[in-house]
């Protein structure tokens, strides 16, 4: 099982709690790391050189983010060595078309939709934890601790 955090970027408060309380409630022992916005993804995941790269075992991203949108922090992260195979899931209330085929075009690994009910998010989470967290085999990093 892959126990590195997971870095969730979300901008509402209680979207990020009901997230951090269905990994708790699924027996997932990986820190959830709540950033709000796109801005400050960026600044953990791509430092300035020299300084130390946040490296989330999964990265759980909300397309309407404040600063830098959700869609073009992806686009960022996938023209960039050192986050270009970090494991993305697009997880949004979007039901906008056009946000799929965006998320799929500028490099997500999933996209999933924020079921309304609390019940269903949960089991939503814990297929998502089992998947991306014990089943998926992720690419493995380099000598130089980027991956591959």
């Amino acid at each position: 099982m892959n126990e590195a955090p997971i870095l969730l970027i979300e901008d509402n408060p209680d979207d990020a709690e009901l997230t951090t309380r269905a990994f708790v409630k699924n027996g997932f022992p990986n820190e959830v790391v709540v950033l709000a916005d796109g801005e400050e993804c960026l600044t953990a995941l791509l430092p300035e050189e020299g300084e130390p790269r946040f490296a989330p075992s999964l990265i759980l991203l909300d397309i309407n983010l404040p600063k830098v949108s959700g869609l073009q922090l992806l686009r960022r992260l996938r023209q960039d060595e050192r986050s270009r195979h970090l494991t993305v899931v697009m997880l949004t209330t979007s039901t906008e078309e056009r946000d799929l085929v965006d998320s799929y075009r500028f490099g997500a690994n999933g996209f999933v939709r924020k079921p309304l009910s609390f019940v269903h998010f949960e089991s939503l989470v814990g297929t998502l934890g089992a998947y991306w967290l014990q089943i998926n085999q992720p690419c493995p990093p380099t000598r130089d601790g980027q991956r591959s």
